[in-house]
């Protein structure tokens, strides 16, 4: 039962999950594989699906009203994602568009993107999920899985060798992979959450993987 879960293990489990977010063409486009053709596609589909999209997802996920606390977190995401205020001053989608002219990419080219069909499946899923009634699953699918990666084993690991409970429970409660545990249980109904996060981070997985399997064949990556 979700119910019965320590957080440890919970943790653990949504680990065992971003295990799975590594594509089998994934040195292709980070190494000098790709030409530029190829790399604009990836790009264009990073682009429209996520760094464009980060915003409108994580605006679903305050409309549904999670607690104070939340709230304020998602709202200076939100003022960030959208001015850079709190950083740069520039917004996050202006400043990836930056790095695109960098690579010689018009920001033209990012204006108006077709995606490939086993992409459209990816956005609509991360529409649907960050607009779910129970927020938290939205959040999850955003903080957990969208911003996590294959690493977050490792790098989970790296913060600190906790010898007893006490340090393992600090150890989780920093990182960025459940900092929404942080949250007391009477205003985050969590535990009875858990299994729903496991079941919708795995459906993320399994369209996030056909959907960089697209994009790798677009590129004419041949699968080994």
């Amino acid at each position: 039962m979700a119910g019965h879960f320590t957080r440890s293990r919970f943790t653990q489990m949504l680990l065992t999950v971003m295990d799975g977010k590594q594509p089998w063409a994934w040195e292709d486009f980070v190494t000098s594989r790709l030409t530029t053709a190829s790399l604009k596609i990836h790009f264009q589909h990073e682009y429209a699906i996520y760094v464009r999209g980060f915003l409108v997802f994580l605006v679903h996920i305050h409309s549904n009203n999670p607690p104070a606390s939340v709230r304020r977190m998602l709202a200076k995401n939100i003022y960030e994602e959208d001015t850079g205020g709190l950083s740069l001053g520039t917004s996050h989608p202006a400043l990836f568009l930056s790095m695109m002219e960098g690579l010689r990419f018009r920001s033209q080219n990012f204006e108006h993107i077709r995606l490939l069909p086993a992409a459209r499946p990816d956005r609509a899923w991360l529409d649907r999920i960050s607009n779910h009634r129970q927020w938290v699953l939205g959040a999850a699918a955003l903080t957990v899985f969208a911003e996590g990666s294959v690493k977050d084993r490792a790098e989970l690991a790296k913060l600190s060798k906790p010898k007893n409970f006490e340090e393992i429970e600090a150890v989780i409660a920093r990182h960025p992979l459940v900092r929404y545990h942080n949250l007391s249980p009477d205003r985050m109904d969590l535990m009875r959450a858990q299994q729903a996060v496991l079941t919708y981070l795995k459906k993320c997985l399994t369209l996030w993987l056909a959907y960089h399997d697209a994009v790798a064949k677009a590129c004419g990556i041949i699968k080994p």
